[in-house]
């Protein structure tokens, strides 16, 4: 399988896991925090958005880290419904999704910007790679965490 196969495969997996996550849960417990200063499964979803549209939106042609991105934002709590937030999510992947099928193995060595920070199209993958399932992670650990006994394990459950 090539690298790019790998990828897209390993980034489908974590969209998989992050919604049979959210699917456990009802809509407001997508605004559920464990304190203040953590964030809800809604904002991490829209930070999550934001990023892929800002990383690979002209992935090839400009800085990742777009002027039009509204990062602070992302992390303000604005309600929405699930499916409003569904489609933000949606939005997001597909512009990864998109993106990265127009990519073949002769790209992989060329050079893109995040922040001004030269990276090879590998590294800034790589580097995306390991920054969605790190997010991943923690809807699914929120998840867990709001729906307490009611949860159903994504994986092996405990004694199986």
């Amino acid at each position: 399988m090539s690298y790019l196969n790998s990828v897209i495969a390993q980034l489908n997996y974590y969209k998989t896991l992050a919604e049979k996550a959210m699917a456990q849960l009802p809509d407001e417990k997508l605004y559920w925090q464990f304190n203040e200063e953590s964030n809800s499964i809604a904002t991490i979803m829209r930070h999550m958005a934001g990023n892929m549209i800002s990383r690979f939106t002209d992935f090839l042609v400009s800085d990742g880290e777009k002027s039009w991105r509204k990062r602070d934002e992302e992390f303000e709590n604005p309600v929405f419904t699930r499916n409003e937030l569904m489609a933000i999510w949606e939005k997001g992947w597909q512009c990864v999704l998109n993106t990265l099928a127009t990519l073949d193995e002769s790209t992989l060595e060329k050079t893109v910007y995040i922040r001004g920070e030269a990276h090879t199209v590998t590294e800034a993958l790589n580097r995306q790679l390991a920054h969605y399932p790190y997010h991943v992670g923690q809807i699914v650990y929120i998840a867990k965490m709001a729906v307490n006994e009611s949860w159903n394990s994504l994986t092996i459950p405990r004694k199986k």
